[in-house]
Protein backbone atom coordinates (compact mmCIF):
# COMPACT_ATOMS: atom_id res chain seq x y z
CA UNK A 1 0.00 0.00 0.00
CA UNK A 2 2.79 2.43 0.83
CA UNK A 3 4.43 1.79 -2.52
CA UNK A 4 1.09 2.25 -4.30
CA UNK A 5 0.54 5.58 -2.52
CA UNK A 6 4.11 6.61 -3.23
CA UNK A 7 3.81 5.96 -6.97
CA UNK A 8 0.31 7.50 -7.17
CA UNK A 9 1.44 10.77 -5.60
CA UNK A 10 5.13 11.06 -6.49
CA UNK A 11 4.99 9.74 -10.07
CA UNK A 12 1.31 9.83 -11.15
CA UNK A 13 1.96 10.02 -14.90
CA UNK A 14 3.86 6.71 -14.85
CA UNK A 15 1.55 4.96 -12.37
CA UNK A 16 0.16 2.41 -14.85
CA UNK A 17 3.61 1.66 -16.26
CA UNK A 18 5.18 1.16 -12.83
CA UNK A 19 2.32 -0.72 -11.16
CA UNK A 20 1.35 -2.91 -14.08
CA UNK A 21 -0.08 -6.41 -13.72
CA UNK A 22 3.37 -8.04 -13.63
CA UNK A 23 4.65 -5.82 -10.82
CA UNK A 24 1.43 -6.24 -8.82
CA UNK A 25 1.75 -10.03 -9.12
CA UNK A 26 5.39 -9.83 -8.01
CA UNK A 27 4.46 -7.66 -4.99
CA UNK A 28 1.61 -10.00 -4.01
CA UNK A 29 3.80 -13.10 -4.49
CA UNK A 30 6.58 -11.53 -2.44
CA UNK A 31 4.12 -10.86 0.37
CA UNK A 32 2.82 -14.44 0.35
CA UNK A 33 6.32 -15.93 0.18
CA UNK A 34 7.68 -13.73 2.98
CA UNK A 35 4.66 -14.59 5.15
CA UNK A 36 5.21 -18.30 4.54
CA UNK A 37 8.92 -17.99 5.35
CA UNK A 38 8.02 -16.07 8.49
CA UNK A 39 5.78 -18.92 9.64
CA UNK A 40 8.33 -21.58 8.74
CA UNK A 41 11.22 -19.79 10.46
CA UNK A 42 9.19 -19.49 13.66
CA UNK A 43 7.61 -22.97 13.58
CA UNK A 44 10.91 -24.87 13.53
CA UNK A 45 12.33 -23.47 16.82
CA UNK A 46 8.87 -23.50 18.40
CA UNK A 47 8.64 -27.25 17.76
CA UNK A 48 11.79 -27.74 19.91
CA UNK A 49 10.31 -25.99 22.93
CA UNK A 50 9.37 -28.00 26.03
CA UNK A 51 6.23 -27.37 28.01
CA UNK A 52 6.50 -28.66 31.58
CA UNK A 53 3.45 -27.09 33.12
CA UNK A 54 0.13 -26.39 31.45
CA UNK A 55 -0.36 -26.73 27.72
CA UNK A 56 -3.16 -24.17 27.86
CA UNK A 57 -2.52 -20.80 26.27
CA UNK A 58 -4.47 -18.09 28.07
CA UNK A 59 -5.17 -16.14 24.90
CA UNK A 60 -7.32 -16.65 21.86
CA UNK A 61 -4.32 -16.44 19.53
CA UNK A 62 -1.25 -18.70 19.59
CA UNK A 63 1.36 -16.00 19.60
CA UNK A 64 5.13 -16.34 20.07
CA UNK A 65 5.00 -14.58 23.40
CA UNK A 66 2.14 -16.83 24.56
CA UNK A 67 4.23 -19.93 23.80
CA UNK A 68 7.25 -18.49 25.61
CA UNK A 69 5.09 -17.75 28.66
CA UNK A 70 4.15 -21.44 29.07
CA UNK A 71 7.48 -22.99 28.04
CA UNK A 72 10.14 -24.14 30.45
CA UNK A 73 12.97 -24.82 27.96
CA UNK A 74 13.94 -24.11 24.39
CA UNK A 75 12.76 -20.52 24.29
CA UNK A 76 16.25 -19.15 23.61
CA UNK A 77 16.04 -20.07 19.91
CA UNK A 78 12.58 -18.54 19.72
CA UNK A 79 13.89 -15.26 21.16
CA UNK A 80 16.63 -15.20 18.51
CA UNK A 81 14.02 -15.76 15.78
CA UNK A 82 11.74 -13.09 17.26
CA UNK A 83 14.58 -10.53 17.22
CA UNK A 84 15.51 -11.46 13.63
CA UNK A 85 11.87 -11.21 12.56
CA UNK A 86 11.53 -7.92 14.41
CA UNK A 87 14.34 -6.56 12.29
CA UNK A 88 13.15 -8.04 8.97
CA UNK A 89 9.36 -7.66 9.40
CA UNK A 90 9.32 -4.70 11.78
CA UNK A 91 12.22 -2.28 11.43
CA UNK A 92 12.80 -2.56 7.67
CA UNK A 93 9.12 -2.09 6.70
CA UNK A 94 8.76 0.84 9.10
CA UNK A 95 11.89 2.47 7.66
CA UNK A 96 10.53 1.90 4.14
CA UNK A 97 7.18 3.42 5.17
CA UNK A 98 8.78 6.43 6.82
CA UNK A 99 11.04 7.06 3.82
CA UNK A 100 8.16 6.81 1.37
CA UNK A 101 5.89 9.03 3.46
CA UNK A 102 8.60 11.67 3.87
CA UNK A 103 8.91 11.78 0.08
CA UNK A 104 5.11 11.78 -0.31
CA UNK A 105 4.69 14.67 2.14
CA UNK A 106 7.46 16.61 0.39
CA UNK A 107 5.62 16.20 -2.95
CA UNK A 108 2.23 17.03 -1.41
CA UNK A 109 3.55 20.27 0.10
CA UNK A 110 4.68 21.33 -3.37
CA UNK A 111 1.14 21.02 -4.76
CA UNK A 112 -0.18 24.53 -5.33
CA UNK A 113 -3.93 23.91 -5.05
CA UNK A 114 -5.46 23.50 -1.61
CA UNK A 115 -7.94 20.89 -2.88
CA UNK A 116 -5.12 18.90 -4.48
CA UNK A 117 -3.16 18.83 -1.21
CA UNK A 118 -6.29 17.83 0.72
CA UNK A 119 -7.06 15.00 -1.71
CA UNK A 120 -3.47 13.73 -1.62
CA UNK A 121 -3.37 13.81 2.19
CA UNK A 122 -6.71 11.97 2.40
CA UNK A 123 -5.34 9.30 0.05
CA UNK A 124 -2.52 8.59 2.50
CA UNK A 125 -4.30 9.13 5.82
CA UNK A 126 -6.31 5.90 5.78
CA UNK A 127 -3.25 3.74 5.13
CA UNK A 128 -1.17 5.61 7.69
CA UNK A 129 -3.92 5.21 10.33
CA UNK A 130 -4.03 1.43 9.89
CA UNK A 131 -0.23 1.12 9.91
CA UNK A 132 0.11 3.18 13.09
CA UNK A 133 -2.62 1.17 14.85
CA UNK A 134 -1.02 -2.15 13.88
CA UNK A 135 2.59 -1.32 14.68
CA UNK A 136 1.85 0.50 17.93
CA UNK A 137 -0.26 -2.39 19.28
CA UNK A 138 2.38 -4.94 18.22
CA UNK A 139 5.13 -2.84 19.75
CA UNK A 140 3.30 -2.64 23.07
CA UNK A 141 2.73 -6.42 23.13
CA UNK A 142 6.37 -7.29 22.59
CA UNK A 143 7.89 -4.45 24.58
CA UNK A 144 5.62 -4.55 27.65
CA UNK A 145 7.63 -5.73 30.64
CA UNK A 146 6.31 -8.59 32.76
CA UNK A 147 4.29 -7.23 35.63
CA UNK A 148 1.08 -7.88 37.48
CA UNK A 149 -0.80 -5.97 34.76
CA UNK A 150 0.78 -7.69 31.76
CA UNK A 151 -1.61 -10.66 32.05
CA UNK A 152 -4.49 -8.23 31.53
CA UNK A 153 -2.91 -5.82 29.06
CA UNK A 154 -1.24 -8.37 26.79
CA UNK A 155 -4.46 -10.05 25.57
CA UNK A 156 -6.05 -6.64 25.00
CA UNK A 157 -3.22 -5.44 22.76
CA UNK A 158 -2.97 -8.80 21.00
CA UNK A 159 -6.70 -8.54 20.21
CA UNK A 160 -6.10 -4.99 19.01
CA UNK A 161 -3.47 -5.93 16.44
CA UNK A 162 -4.90 -9.31 15.39
CA UNK A 163 -8.65 -8.58 15.36
CA UNK A 164 -9.47 -4.90 15.67
CA UNK A 165 -6.96 -3.54 13.13
CA UNK A 166 -7.96 -5.95 10.32
CA UNK A 167 -11.62 -5.35 11.18
CA UNK A 168 -11.16 -1.57 11.04
CA UNK A 169 -9.19 -1.75 7.79
CA UNK A 170 -12.19 -1.89 5.39
CA UNK A 171 -14.11 0.64 7.48
CA UNK A 172 -11.29 3.20 7.48
CA UNK A 173 -10.66 2.77 3.74
CA UNK A 174 -14.37 2.99 2.94
CA UNK A 175 -14.73 6.27 4.84
CA UNK A 176 -13.01 7.94 1.88
CA UNK A 177 -16.04 7.03 -0.23
CA UNK A 178 -18.59 9.90 -0.41
CA UNK A 179 -21.60 7.56 -0.35
CA UNK A 180 -20.24 5.84 2.74
CA UNK A 181 -19.66 9.18 4.47
CA UNK A 182 -23.22 10.32 3.71
CA UNK A 183 -24.69 7.03 4.98
CA UNK A 184 -22.63 7.24 8.17
CA UNK A 185 -23.67 10.86 8.77
CA UNK A 186 -27.35 9.92 8.21
CA UNK A 187 -26.97 7.02 10.65
CA UNK A 188 -25.30 9.24 13.25
CA UNK A 189 -27.98 11.91 12.72
CA UNK A 190 -30.76 9.38 13.35
CA UNK A 191 -28.96 8.02 16.42
CA UNK A 192 -28.55 11.51 17.88
CA UNK A 193 -32.21 12.40 17.22
CA UNK A 194 -33.34 9.17 18.96
CA UNK A 195 -31.15 9.90 21.98
CA UNK A 196 -32.51 13.44 22.33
Amino acid sequence: MAYDRYVAICDPLHYHNILNRKHCLLLASGTWISGSLNSLVFTIPASHMSFCQSHTIHQFFCDAKALINISCAGSEEVYIVIYMELLVYGVFPVMFLLTSYVKIIRVILQIKSKDGRKKAFSTCSSHLTIVIMYYMAGLVVYMIPSSEYSDVLEPVFIALYTVVTPMMNPLIYSLRNKDMKCALLRLLGRTQSIEQ
